[in-house]
C-alpha cells in the first residue's frame, strides 16, 4: 500500500519568525512539538543529519536538513514502513508562511493495517496539535483541535498499555 499523508497550515507571520520556532524542535525549549499530550520527540545526537530518534514507538533517522526550509526523516519503525516524512516551511508572501508535514511510505500488508486502523488517526491528531502550537505562539486567539472518538479510544489504550509496561 502506498501512503501519502499531507498536512499544511498557513501562519500569518513572516517565514523568518516561523523558522525560528522550528530551530527549537526536539530541544528542552521545544515550541513546536505538542509534548504535553504526546510522547516527546527525541534524537540521540540532536537535530543533525544521521541522528536517530523518534517519538513513542515511531523511529526514524534525519537524512536531510536545509535550515529554515525543511527537515527530512527516514522511517526505521514500525517494521514494514519504507519511506520518509518531512517537515517543510514555505513563504507564501512576506507576512504568511505555510508549514507542511508530508509522509511518503510504501507499507507492507501488516504495516498497512497498522496505518489504516491506528497510526493514521494518531498521526493526524498529533500533527494538528503541533500546528496548533505553532499557530498559538503567534496569536491570542488560541486554537485547540479536538480528537474524534477513535483517537480518544486509541490514546486510552496506549495510556493503559504504557502504565502496565511501567508497573510490570
Amino acid at each position: 500500500m502506498r501512503v501519502v499523508n499531507i498536512h499544511k497550515r498557513s501562519i500569518n507571520q513572516p517565514k523568518e519568525k516561523v523558522s525560528e520556532l522550528f530551530k527549537t524542535l526536539a530541544t528542552s525549549e521545544d515550541l513546536v512539538w505538542p509534548y504535553d499530550n504526546w510522547p516527546a520527540i527525541k534524537f540521540k545526537d540532536g537535530i543533525q543529519v544521521g541522528s536517530r530518534g523518534g517519538h513513542g514507538q515511531i523511529r526514524y533517522t534525519i537524512i536531510e536538513i536545509v535550515e529554515g526550509e525543511f527537515i527530512k526523516f527516514q522511517f526505521s519503525k514500525p517494521d514494514g514502513f519504507i519511506g520518509f516524512h518531512e517537515l517543510k516551511i514555505r513563504e507564501i508572501h512576506k507576512y504568511e508562511t505555510e508549514i507542511r508535514h508530508e509522509i511518503h511510505v510504501k507499507a507492507n500488508f501488516k504495516a498497512s493495517l497498522l496505518w489504516v486502523f491506528v497510526i493514521r488517526w494518531l498521526h493526524d491528531a498529533l500533527i494538528e496539535d503541533a500546528f496548533d502550537k505553532v499557530e498559538n505562539y503567534f496569536t491570542t486567539d488560541k486554537k485547540v483541535s479536538t480528537y474524534n472518538l477513535w483517537v480518544k479510544l486509541l490514546r486510552e489504550i496506549y495510556k493503559r498499555k504504557s502504565i502496565q509496561t511501567k508497573t510490570a
